[in-house]
């Protein structure tokens, strides 16, 4: 299982609907919203990195009001 935060930076004033609409792609643990430089704080898993990426790329980037992310795997040393 690889998990991951996925930061997102919204449009003004969208954070909230992000959250939420994110908040409902399997997949995804937790959204939240939150204030500084990212506006949305998402924690996903998948059972691949690949997997992973592709929820990204082809679920999270789709949601209406998102204009930027950044994926931060999690890393156990």
């Amino acid at each position: 299982m690889v998990q991951a935060y996925i930061l997102i930076q919204t449009e003004v004033g969208k954070a909230s609907t992000v959250a939420e609409v994110v908040g409902e792609i399997p997949g995804v643990t937790r959204a939240e919203d939150v204030t500084g430089p990212y506006d949305v704080i998402v924690r996903a898993e998948a059972d691949t990195v690949d997997d992973l990426g592709r929820m990204v790329v082809a679920r999270i980037q789709h949601v209406e009001g998102i204009t930027r992310t950044l994926t931060c795997p999690v890393v156990h040393l």
